[in-house]
């Protein structure tokens, strides 16, 4: 094998898990039965040994993917002179009420031939555990199961598998009309045994998740200029959230690289407080209130377990746990020889005070857009807010998780003053009571300390951190959370700087690395695409929309054949970073809406215009 681009997937998953496929056919990863669980298939990050499964042409040819319509059900067509191959994949879903479960973790795959002749090849080789353990095969009647330890996984084939040395394979031709359909599934048990499976059943299943998935997005309220863009981030959005918590992981991956060949590579396959804060209200603006419920009861229970100073920890596992222990794997190759491959975020002890603000934020707009929160829940955000109050001077390793030493980010300082005004404006709609003249004191306090210290004269821009004078994209945020106007002198001259020195076009990058604080990693990264949206906000917000436009659809032509983002993009326009992202597609989401409604607006007052202009008359 050899490596696929990390754009070149498509995903499918079962509200518990993902697999990505390739362009190729081949599933080169998949975490059962969980997100943050080992890999059983991970070619992705070592084509020899971390495992895939793939049924494709032996014949080299053509290939197409694309999602069923309003489905997360792929297609990959195989285009050959003789013949047309459509492997179907997904993983059945028939609800997402609150702790579901699927009766059986299974990857369904159906191959037929519409057109002429077509010979494929299926390869069945899992990975266990990273590919560190090996397994044994296990022949049945119908199939193959790999049993590694207490793991099995079983393969129900409709025609009969070859083996040797730990792989499942064969080789096969079907006619015009002909069709097969193949069950990969996880067996809880060590002597577990699959589902008696027949194409039948595959179809029902087929039928049921089809009918979910367009039942789910019928809820969309979205229906602007962008709508095919915008559904599928939120079938994205939908595809990462763990249903039996409600938790939304930033990424299903671990160790995809921002730069080809560097030490850039984390684990993302967990939930960010505030990753998971703005997807929450990605999904309010278009109406899915269930799952923003839902996040709320994840968040309600995280903040029931504040640490001893009121603090709480900026990430989590998907169901809520603690210990996200960092390790390297060094058997792994890596992504195309990217080193190291790692296994959890050693990040989850960073402070990081930007988080209250994107939390306080969340909770504000849930409780206006959503429903009202509860006492309980206030009570514990009340210490959330002194915590801030206390601790808002202190440095910090920031957004972007630097591992360099902290230092004072002015974005970690605006979103402290998110938080407490925040806070104070949901005490003051809702009654409750709170430290309101502490909360308004050091609201202003980090209001005034952010214009004297955050902004730089010398350049005329808000900068990274105190007394820098190297920009950070996050700061676009400014007017979008209320902070600044738009059109305030300074954020218009901030706006203007991070055009020059951060963007390229329509790919901007979150800071220079050569002149920001220190990130404590050697190598290039790629440009931020979460930075994209956030720039495409800020001029829209500005007012400047044929630029915001000509951003938003130039960027639009980056993302991948299925209109999925990775968390940066290089030069040549390659996506780099875990695949896909939560925060990106967030950020597309909340960037078409906005530049919609300024759209319109705009489109009306000149419809008004229009109408109120005199009539003009030809001389007597």
């Amino acid at each position: 094998m050899s490596y696929t681009n990390i754009g070149d997937y498509g995903i499918i998953g079962d509200l518990h898990t993902v697999a990505l496929v390739s362009i190729d056919g081949s599933i080169d990863w998949c975490c059962l039965p969980r997100f943050d669980s080992p890999s059983i298939f991970g070619s992705i990050l070592d084509d020899k040994i971390g495992g895939h499964f793939k049924i494709a042409p032996v014949q080299k040819g053509n290939t197409r993917q694309m999602y069923l319509p309003e489905t997360n059900i792929l297609l990959t067509r195989f285009l050959q002179h003789d013949g047309v191959g459509e492997l179907t994949d997904f993983m059945p879903v028939e609800s997402d009420e609150a702790g579901y479960r699927p009766r059986r973790h299974q990857i369904i795959r159906m191959l037929s031939v519409v057109r002429g002749t077509v010979t494929f090849r299926l390869e069945c080789s899992p990975g266990f555990n990273f590919g560190r353990d090996a397994h044994e095969i296990d022949e049945q009647p119908k199939g193959i199961i790999f049993r590694s330890g207490e793991q099995s996984v079983g393969l129900v084939s409709p025609i009969p598998l070859q083996t040797r040395e730990g792989v499942a394979f064969q080789e096969f031709t079907l006619q015009q009309g002909e069709s097969l359909t193949f069950f990969l599934e996880y067996l809880e048990t060590k002597n577990g045994t699959p589902l008696l499976s027949t194409p039948e059943s595959g179809e029902e299943a087929f039928r049921n998740t089809s009918a979910f998935w367009q039942r789910w997005l019928s809820q969309c309220q979205y229906d602007g200029r962008w709508r095919e863009v915008v559904h599928r981030s939120a079938l994205t959005l939908k595809l990462l959230t763990y249903a039996p918590t409600g938790a939304i992981v930033a990424a299903p991956t671990t160790s995809l690289p921002e730069h080809i060949g560097g030490p850039r590579n984390w684990d993302y396959r967990y939930t960010w407080i505030r990753d998971s804060a703005f997807a929450l209200y990605g999904l309010l603006r278009l109406g899915f209130t269930v799952e923003a419920s839902r996040f709320m009861e994840w968040i309600n229970a995280r903040c029931h377990e504040l640490n001893e100073d009121g603090s709480i920890q900026l990430m989590y596992g998907i169901d809520g746990r603690r210990d996200l222990t960092e390790e390297e794997l060094s058997h792994l190759d890596g992504h195309r020889s990217s080193r190291p491959v790692r296994i959890g975020n050693g990040a989850a002890g960073q402070l990081q005070m930007d988080m209250y603000g994107a939390l306080m934020d969340a909770v504000y707009l849930y409780n206006k857009h959503g429903a009202s929160i509860s006492y309980d829940l206030w009570v514990n955000l009340c210490r959330l807010l002194d915590f801030v109050c206390e601790n808002w001077e202190q440095p910090d390793e920031g957004i972007w998780e630097v591992r360099g030493g902290r230092q004072h980010f002015v974005y970690s300082k605006v979103m402290c003053w998110v938080a407490l005004d925040r806070g104070i404006r949901l005490a003051d709609k809702r009654g409750f009571p709170g430290n309101r003249a502490r909360w308004m004191t050091e609201r202003d306090r980090i209001y005034r300390e952010i214009m004297d210290r955050g902004w730089n004269p010398k350049i005329g821009a808000f900068v990274q951190s105190y007394d820098s004078e190297a920009l950070d994209a996050a700061n676009l945020i400014m007017p979008l959370v209320f902070f600044v106007s738009p059109t305030d002198p300074r954020m218009l001259s901030t706006l203007d700087r991070t055009l020059e020195q951060l963007a390229l076009g329509s790919l901007v990058y979150r800071y220079d690395t050569n002149t920001a604080a220190s990130d404590g990693l050697e190598g290039e990264e790629g440009t931020f695409s979460m930075c994209t949206f956030w720039l495409v906000e800020a001029l829209t917000k500005a007012g400047r929309l044929t630029e915001a436009r000509l951003i938003f659809e130039k960027m639009l032509s980056y993302a991948n054949h299925l209109r999925l983002y990775a968390e940066e993009v290089s030069h040549s326009g390659e996506q780099l970073g875990n695949f896909p992202q939560a925060f990106t597609h967030f950020g597309l989401i909340t960037a078409a809406c906005n530049l919609d409604v300024a759209l319109n607006t705009k489109r009306a007052a000149h419809t008004v215009a229009r109408r109120n202009r005199p009539a003009s008359h030809s001389s007597p």
